[in-house]
């Protein structure tokens, strides 16, 4: 069975604390425009147009890229960089209006603007620890704790008839038990949504399967069937085909995941370090109830483990 990406997108819930920064104007952009891949230029830092005067360079066109790429992709090159020019222009054309009304004095602006660039610097730095903690030594080490995780651990690959009642289900065990086709039986019978397959689940690992159906499966021997087994999903006759010790996924084969990984590990380790070192106050609340909340746990290494069926 393929590797499950979830198992590897540790830790959970730090977008909320350590998310990449996007502008206001970069959200309200994405919803007019589309871009992609980085726009070049013989002059790295040429003037590409004049506003009143005012000059939008080469460089100024690389930052709205970075910032504003993602939304863009599926724009070619050449509509890409007009759409960005446009913004650009357009851009320049209303803050300057905006500075006539005197919007920038304004005491809301001021602290959007102290928080945009708070935020920015938060990102740009979580960035660079990161990007500086993503080394192969880091992300072998990351890939050997969790394939030994897996060392040892059983798979089982079994069929299995879904059907409402119990009786239906002993009806079926005993329609077995006189040779029927149990493969045929799954497809005329089950309820469940792999029934065309003949209710084949493929190999799975005891977390992935409810308690109840986990327990039965994995103390049947292969070629034997079960007697009926509730769960929350109604019954089931289990037939065991194969049993075999799990074998973890190549590094190259979640690489991306681990790298992905390893970068928030240590943007949360980071964040939790300085943290420490500060001097916080809640003024909000009483003392016992203004510690921090709990960093998410990075330390784990993400088991490579498929989705779980429950």
């Amino acid at each position: 069975m393929t590797v499950s990406e979830n198992r590897l997108s540790s830790p959970r819930g730090l977008g909320a604390r350590l998310g990449l920064l996007t502008s206001a104007a970069a959200i309200c952009l994405t919803v007019a425009l589309g871009v992609s891949q980085p726009l070049h230029a013989q002059d790295a830092n040429a003037v590409i147009a004049k506003v009143n005067g005012a000059e939008i360079r080469q460089s100024d066109l690389a930052v709205a890229e970075e910032e504003l790429g993602p939304s863009l992709q599926q724009m070619d090159p050449a509509t890409r960089r007009e759409n960005l020019i446009a913004f650009l222009i357009d851009m320049k054309i209303v803050a300057k209006a905006a500075e006539a009304k005197k919007i920038g004095d304004t005491p809301d602006f001021k602290q959007k603007l102290a928080f945009a660039r708070d935020r920015l610097l938060m990102d740009s730095l979580l960035a660079t620890e990161g990007k500086a903690a993503v080394t192969d030594d880091a992300m072998k080490k990351v890939y050997e704790e969790a394939t030994k995780q897996v060392a040892g651990e059983k798979e089982v690959r079994a069929r299995h008839i879904l059907v409402p009642t119990e009786e239906e289900a002993k009806a079926i065990k005993a329609d077995l038990e006189k040779g029927a086709d149990f493969a045929k039986l799954a497809k005329e019978k089950s309820k469940d949504p792999g029934a065309a397959d003949g209710g084949d689940l493929g190999f799975f690992t005891k977390e992935q399967m409810v308690p109840e159906f986990s327990a039965v499966a994995f103390a049947l021997e292969p070629g034997k069937i079960s007697d009926p087994v509730k769960s929350q999903f109604g019954w089931h006759v289990i037939k065991v085909e194969e049993k075999r010790d799990r074998k973890p996924p190549d590094f190259e084969q979640v690489k991306g995941q681990i790298q992905n990984f390893v970068l928030r590990k240590a943007q949360a380790d980071y964040v939790t370090k300085l943290r420490s070192e500060a001097k916080v106050e809640r003024l909000d609340k009483p003392a016992d109830a203004a510690a921090p909340a709990a960093t998410p746990d990075a330390k784990a290494a993400p088991a490579a483990k498929t989705p779980a069926k429950k």
